[in-house]
C-alpha cells in the first residue's frame, strides 16, 4: 500500500523536475510513511511512498522489469499474486523481489495493456514504457484505490491525491459544475473533481499517453442481468455460493506480512467478514468499532456480541461531539475536495485507533449495494404505489401533512424518511434515488446559490446519473439502481472516505465484498432474492445463517452515521454558527446569505431538521477556508 505520483513530459524534463516530484511525493507522505522512491530519465518522472505490507525488505519502488525497460509505482494490494508469479517464472521471467509489484511489469512485457485483465486486487497502477516511451495508468474495477490526473502545458500529472498535483503549477479554480453536484450528492461525481482542470480516472479504466496523445477507454464494467433472464438455481444453491465466494474472498485479502483486524460495527456486512475472518485466520481476530452516547446512533452492544461470539480481541471508543469540531478543519487536508459524508469522523477516529495494533483491517463496504441493503431500495418500492395516488392529492394533501410534521432528534426517524421521500418521489426512479441520498433538491439548490453563481452553473446536476445509466446494458428496475449506487454512492463517497481517513492514518483498508469475480457473481443473483419483499439482504442472511446469531441476522441496518442534528443545535452551535456566519459566506459570495441564515435559525430553533443543508455548507466552507482562502 502506498501513494503515488508522478508526471510525463513530451517536450522533456525541466531541471526542476526532480524537486518537483519530490514535493509532489512529500504531500502524500502519510499513505507511505515507511519508505520513498524516485525514477526520473528525460521525460518521465515516477515517485511512491511506501507502506511496508508485503515483502518488506526488498518491495522498494519503483520496480522494473528485467532489462530497466518498463519501471512501475502502483498503490495496492495483487490479491493473486503469487499464482501469477508462479506463471510468469515458469515462462522465464527473472524476479528481483518478493513483492506483488513485479508482477505488473513482467505482465505487461507478455500482455502489453492487456495485463491488467490478470489481476484481481485493489489498485492504481503508473508504468513507464521507456522504449515506447509510453504511460500507463490503471484503475482497479470498483474503484478502491484512487487516481488524479491532469494535463497542463504539454505535461501530464498524476497522483494518487489531489494534494499531490496542487504542487505542481497548476490552476487552483473551482469548477463551478462539479461544485453544484456536490450540493445535489454531498460528493463530486467522477470524472470531475472540485478543481477545473484535475479529473479523477474512473474505476475500471485504463488511460495510456504516448506521442502527445492520452487515449482513455474501459476494460471492465459489471452487468446485471436483463429483465428476461431467467435464474434456474435454487435459493439454497445461491446461498451456499454466497457463503463459498465470500469466505474466499476473505482469505485472499489475508495475504500480508503485517497484522490484520476488522472494522465490525455490528451489521450483517462487518459481521460476515468477522465470522469468515475467524474460520480462516490463524490467530484471534481483531475487531474494531466506534459507537455514540445517543442511543439511536449507537451499535456497539450488537459489535460486543459478535466480538464475543467469535472470540476477538476487541477494542472501541465513543466519539464525542468535541472530535467533530477538533477534526472537521484537519480533515479538510486529506480530504482534497467537499464530501459531506458526516461520517467521515468516526472513519478517522476508527482508523486510528485499529493503526495502534494493525496495519491492514478488513471492512464490510459494498454488501448494500450487492444485496439490496438500503431502505432507498425499499423506498423505490413502494414509490411505485404512491406515484400512482392522484397528482393533485400527493401536492395539496400528503405533501403539507409530511411538511408539517415535528422534527425529530430520532435517527432516521419517520418524519426524517417521510419528509425525504416525497422530496424525491416526483422524480424518474434513478433521480428519486439520489434525492433521497443527497443533500440539496433542485428547489433548494436554486436558492442555495447567490445570483451569480447560478449564472455560472448551467449544467445538469444529475448529469452523473445519466452518464452511468448508459452503460447499465440491460439492467433494469432495482438492478439498475444497485448498478448505480454502485457507479456513484459506493465510488464517489464511501470509498473515497474510507480511503482518505484511513490513509490518513497510514492504514490499510479491504473490502471482500469487492472482488470483482464476487461483484460479478451477485449482480447476477436476482433481485427479488436480496430485496423480498421489504426484507433486504435476503440471501446474504441466508448465506450467513449458520454462522450469525439470529440476533445479528434479524437487526434493522443502522448505517454509519452520527448524531449530527442534535450535536448542531447544542455541542456543535457556536462552532457551526462561526463557520456560517454571515462575514465567512461574503468573502467569496457563492451563497445566498439569506437563505443560510434562515435554515440555520429553523434547525437551531428546532422546527425542522436541515443537517443534510447545513452540513455541506459546512464543509464546503472549512474546505474553502483551506485551500483557497
Amino acid at each position: 500500500m502506498c501513494g503515488i505520483c508522478g508526471f510525463v513530459d513530451g517536450g522533456g524534463l525541466d531541471p526542476g523536475a526532480p524537486a518537483l516530484l519530490k514535493a509532489m511525493t512529500e504531500a502524500i507522505v502519510h499513505r507511505g510513511p515507511d519508505d520513498d522512491g524516485y525514477y526520473l530519465d528525460g521525460r518521465a518522472a515516477l515517485g511512491m511512498r511506501r507502506l511496508s505490507i508485503i515483502d518488506l525488505v526488498t518491495g522498494k519502488q519503483p520496480i522494473a522489469n528485467e532489462d530497466k525497460t518498463v519501471w512501475v509505482v502502483y498503490n495496492g494490494e495483487i490479491f493473486n499474486f503469487p499464482g501469477l508469479k508462479k506463471d510468469l517464472l515458469a515462462r522465464g521471467h527473472a524476479f528481483s523481489t518478493n513483492a506483488d509489484t513485479e508482477v505488473i511489469v513482467h505482465l505487461y512485457e507478455d500482455l502489453g495493456d492487456d495485463f491488467v485483465h490478470r489481476l484481481n486486487g485493489m489498485f492504481a497502477v503508473a508504468l513507464w514504457d521507456v522504449r515506447r516511451q509510453r504511460l500507463v495508468l490503471v484503475r482497479d474495477r470498483l474503484g478502491v484505490k484512487p487516481l488524479h490526473v491532469a494535463e497542463d502545458r504539454g505535461r501530464l500529472y498524476f497522483a494518487s491525491e489531489i494534494k499531490s498535483l496542487l504542487e505542481a503549477p497548476l490552476p487552483r479554480d473551482i469548477d463551478y459544475e462539479a461544485m453544484g453536484q456536490y450540493f445535489a450528492f454531498e460528493y463530486v461525481p467522477a470524472p470531475r473533481s472540485i478543481f477545473r482542470g484535475i479529473r479523477k480516472l474512473l474505476p475500471g479504466q485504463i488511460l495510456t499517453h504516448e506521442a502527445g496523445r492520452t487515449e482513455t477507454r474501459t476494460y471492465w464494467d459489471v452487468r446485471f442481468p436483463g429483465p428476461r433472464a431467467v435464474d434456474r438455481r435454487s435459493e439454497e444453491d445461491i446461498a451456499e455460493e454466497v457463503a463459498v465466494r465470500l469466505k474466499e474472498s476473505v482469505r485472499m485479502r489475508l495475504l500480508s506480512d503485517v497484522p490484520l483486524g476488522v472494522f465490525l460495527s455490528g451489521g450483517i456486512d462487518s459481521s460476515s467478514v468477522t465470522a469468515l475472518m475467524s474460520e480462516v485466520s490463524p490467530g484471534a481476530v481483531k475487531t474494531y468499532s466506534i459507537g455514540f452516547r445517543e442511543k439511536t446512533f449507537d451499535e456497539l452492544a450488537a459489535a460486543r456480541f459478535v466480538a464475543r461470539r467469535f472470540g476477538t480481541e476487541h477494542r472501541e471508543f465513543v466519539v464525542a461531539p468535541k472530535e467533530v469540531r477538533e477534526l472537521t478543519p484537519l480533515l479538510m487536508g486529506y480530504l482534497d475536495e467537499p464530501l459531506a459524508d458526516a461520517s467521515i469522523i468516526p472513519t478517522y477516529i476508527i482508523s486510528r485507533l485499529a493503526r495502534r495494533f494493525v496495519t491492514v483491517a478488513l471492512a464490510g463496504d459494498g454488501g448494500d449495494e450487492l444485496f439490496g441493503g438500503y431502505d432507498t431500495y425499499k423506498a423505490y418500492k413502494v414509490a411505485r404505489y404512491y406515484r400512482k395516488v392522484p397528482r393533485p392529492v400527493r401536492r395539496s394533501i400528503v405533501r403539507p401533512a409530511v411538511q408539517s410534521l415535528r422534527a425529530s432528534p430520532r435517527r432516521l426517524s419517520f418524519e426524517f424518511k417521510a419528509k425525504k421521500f416525497i422530496a424525491g418521489a416526483e422524480y424518474p426512479p434513478e433521480v428519486a434515488n439520489f434525492i433521497w441520498w443527497g443533500a440539496y433538491p433542485p428547489e433548494l439548490r436554486d436558492r442555495l446559490f447567490s445570483p451569480g453563481l447560478r449564472e455560472s452553473i448551467v449544467g445538469d446536476p444529475y448529469a452523473p446519473i445519466a452518464f452511468h445509466a448508459a452503460n447499465a446494458g440491460q439492467a433494469s428496475g432495482l438492478d439498475r439502481i444497485s448498478y448505480l449506487d454502485l457507479k456513484l454512492y459506493l465510488q464517489d463517497d464511501l470509498l473515497v472516505k474510507v480511503d482518505r481517513m484511513s490513509m490518513a492514518n497510514s492504514l490499510e483498508i479491504r473490502v471482500p465484498f469487492l472482488d470483482y469475480t464476487f461483484v460479478e457473481f451477485a449482480a447476477g443473483i436476482p433481485h427479488r432474492l436480496k430485496l423480498k419483499g421489504l426484507a433486504s439482504k435476503h440471501i446474504l442472511k441466508r448465506a450467513m445463517a449458520s454462522r450469525l446469531p439470529p440476533e445479528i441476522l434479524a437487526k434493522k441496518k443502522m448505517g454509519f452515521d452520527i448524531p449530527l442534528g442534535v450535536w448542531i443545535r447544542e455541542d456543535l452551535r457556536d462552532f457551526i454558527l462561526e463557520t456560517l456566519a454571515p462575514a465567512r459566506l461574503r468573502r467569496h459570495g457563492l451563497f445566498d446569505e439569506r437563505f443560510v441564515g434562515g435554515i440555520l435559525e429553523e434547525h437551531l430553533r428546532g422546527s425542522h431538521n436541515h443537517r443534510q443543508l447545513l452540513w455541506p455548507l459546512v464543509i464546503f466552507q472549512s474546505w474553502h477556508d483551506h485551500y483557497l482562502g
